[in-house]
């Protein structure tokens, strides 16, 4: 019972961080909505009972997120002030307290619950980890390979095109520099 409940409010969280991400026009809600997303998939994991599988998830691809957010970061203005329009704060104090009940929920429910063992579908004279680095890196030795690979390309790709991007760095001109770009940035947006 725990199980199904839990299954189906991480599905509906994790489709709902996911339509935040590919609906909202601010890439920086966007990056934080894919974060949420990724650590609510790592939940199915927790829930099948591949804990090593979760933890994973977590640091790899919530860390590929943030990694993914700190580029985002190089290509906005950072002079610039940002203003955000506040439509409905009551909007906002409920999503806030019906997501500390969740994880108040989330938290409490496994403690309250009966059900406390977990079974494992591997041999318990092995570890979990050690079970799925042996078929990582036997079975899965070349797939795993091409895909480091693959990221260390789009990596360096990603570097590359953000050195490209760049006229010229904030952090090596002087003060009067920034300023007077500034004021021709406002005079261009004036402009038009």
């Amino acid at each position: 019972m725990f199980e199904a409940i839990a299954f189906y409010l991480f599905a509906a969280l994790t489709i709902t961080m996911f339509t935040i991400t590919v609906m909202t026009s601010q890439a920086l809600y966007a990056l934080t909505a894919m974060a949420a997303g990724m650590i609510f998939i790592s939940a199915f994991f927790f829930i099948l009972g591949a804990d090593f599988l979760g933890v994973i998830q977590i640091i790899v691809y919530t860390g590929a997120v943030m990694a993914l957010y700190a580029f985002g970061m190089m290509f906005f203005d950072t002079t610039r002030t940002l203003v955000e329009k506040r439509q409905n704060p009551r909007i906002i104090f409920v999503l806030g307290v019906l997501a500390a009940t969740l994880v108040v929920t989330i938290v409490i429910a496994p403690i309250i619950g009966t059900h406390g063992g977990v079974n494992y579908p591997i041999d318990p004279a092995v570890g979990n980890s050690q079970a799925i680095g042996m078929v990582l890196f036997t079975k899965y030795l070349v797939p795993f390979e091409l895909a480091a690979v693959m990221l260390l390309v789009a990596m360096v790709a990603g570097i590359v095109l953000a050195g490209k991007k760049m006229d010229k760095s904030l952090t090596l001109m002087a003060e009067e520099e920034i300023a007077m770009l500034e004021e021709s940035k406002k005079a261009e947006e004036g402009g038009h």
